[in-house]
């Protein structure tokens, strides 16, 4: 007979358990045909078997699911949540900014599972260790307006040397919009004449991101 997840973790370590078998111990109880193991598998279909779609879903969501109710989905939501913070917090123990991919997993927990645009902007000292980091805007599904002036405004009080632009498209297209390309222009010429480097600019998705630096085009 096949042991229980929790059993399973228990005798052998979590790294044994499936990703299906983790949300059945999240889960509790299943329903009356389904375990918990099968209603966890259930609800990862639900989301392409992506953790990272699946951080995405909201309640109202995960309770179109067969067998998820208010409680279980709010459990669901908390547990991936500790694990994004998880992840945020292994990178904020090393807080100076080498390339894109470490601003990358410094910004992409605040961004990837957001339904709406943000816009946020990473302040820097000179030796590229983050100070801290702010959100200027919000806006839409597709597009949020940002104010250049708040921008700079945000970083002086920072006391930053240098900043990294960030912003989420919830779509999924990582290519840079008009607008996109226009502001980043427009805050580094900005950023010259008041001594202060603009780094990079990211596009953040679900499970990626652009970089506007390793493209060449900052």
């Amino acid at each position: 007979m096949d042991e229980r997840p929790r059993e399973k973790l228990q005798n052998h370590g979590k790294q044994q358990l499936s990703n299906s078998e983790l949300l059945g111990i999240l889960l509790a109880t299943g329903t009356k045909n389904k375990s918990a193991v099968d209603l966890g598998r259930e609800v990862l279909l639900s989301a392409n078997n992506d953790l990272n779609k699946l951080a995405g879903l909201s309640v109202n969501e995960l309770c179109k699911i067969e067998g998820i109710g208010p409680a279980k989905a709010i459990t669901l939501i908390s547990a991936l949540e500790l694990g994004g913070r998880r992840s945020a917090q292994s990178a904020n123990n090393s807080l100076k900014i080498t390339s894109s991919s470490d601003a990358y997993q410094y910004i992409g927990h605040k961004l990837a599972d957001l339904s709406h645009e943000e816009f946020w902007v990473i302040f820097l000292n000179r030796a590229n260790h983050i100070l801290s980091s702010q959100c200027i805007s919000k806006g839409g599904f597709s597009q949020t307006v940002v104010d250049p002036k708040v921008v700079f405004k945000a970083a002086l009080e920072a006391k930053s040397s240098a900043i990294i632009l960030c912003h989420n498209h919830p779509s999924g297209n990582l290519k840079p919009s008009a607008a996109d390309i226009s502001l980043t222009e427009k805050i580094q010429s900005a950023g010259k004449l008041l001594d202060l480097q603009v780094l990079d600019h990211l596009i953040v998705t679900s499970s990626t991101y652009l970089s506007f630096a390793d493209e060449g085009m900052m």
